[in-house]
């Protein structure tokens, strides 16, 4: 264990990385951003690993949802992100819920930290609503197009900060995802290590038309 973790161990020494293994998380949603989150959380130490997703993968799905591949059509996201954890990393057990939040929610699992890996604003509210009767945190994540927002929610009020409504998401670049995704992955790891961590700020950030990359920083009211 002390070698496979080696270079996060140099980083921060053994006792943070021994802590990590008590550390609980649920990830919610196994396509673009949870199947990057699990590439990039999968092998870091995380004691216990909860993904969530009703869905099976489609073909379309593959060019941005990296851990599928041809041949994996109509099979559980979830599962499938659960068994890649496994396989790349023994010291995480990684469990697979194929149901949607709401479901998963009434399971009653005690986690550390929330991620949002969702692609609807209503699944999000409720995401909110959850944490927020747990005094639990969470991460938001969205992409779309070249752009994506990220956002580690305590205080602050998704629903105050966003009008909750049904909307069609427009094309994504399979790369700005896993950008979103890996931004997620280094608040929750740093916040599960005992890190410092800049709550209830939201990072926007897009290419402009020039390809340049531009990160916005807004702060957000606390309830």
């Amino acid at each position: 264990m002390i070698e496979y973790f080696h270079r996060q161990i140099q980083l921060w020494g053994k006792e943070r990385q021994d802590a990590l293994q008590n550390k609980k998380i649920a990830v919610i949603g196994a396509g673009g951003l949870g199947s990057s989150l699990a590439f990039a959380l999968g092998s870091s130490g995380i004691g216990e690993i909860h993904l969530v997703d009703f869905d099976t993968v489609s073909i379309h799905n593959i060019h941005r949802q990296i851990a599928f591949k041809i041949g994996d059509e109509g099979k559980s996201k979830a599962a499938l992100n659960a068994e890649l954890i496994e396989q790349r990393c023994p010291f995480v057990n990684a469990i697979s819920h194929q149901c949607d939040f709401e479901t998963f929610s009434q399971k009653n699992i005690t986690v550390d930290l929330i991620i949002d890996a969702t692609d609807n604003l209503p699944t999000r509210g409720q995401i909110d609503d959850y944490c927020k009767s747990k005094n639990l945190p969470w991460i938001y994540g969205s992409v779309e197009a070249f752009h994506g927002q990220v956002c580690f929610f305590e205080e602050s009020s998704f629903r105050d900060a966003f009008k909750i409504s049904l909307q069609t998401p427009a094309g994504i670049a399979a790369p700005i995802v896993m950008h979103i995704a890996s931004l997620q992955a280094n608040l929750a790891l740093r916040y599960l290590a005992g890190l410092s961590v800049k709550k209830d700020r939201l990072y926007y950030l897009f290419f402009n038309e020039e390809g340049e990359l531009i990160m916005q920083k807004f702060g957000l009211p606390k309830t």
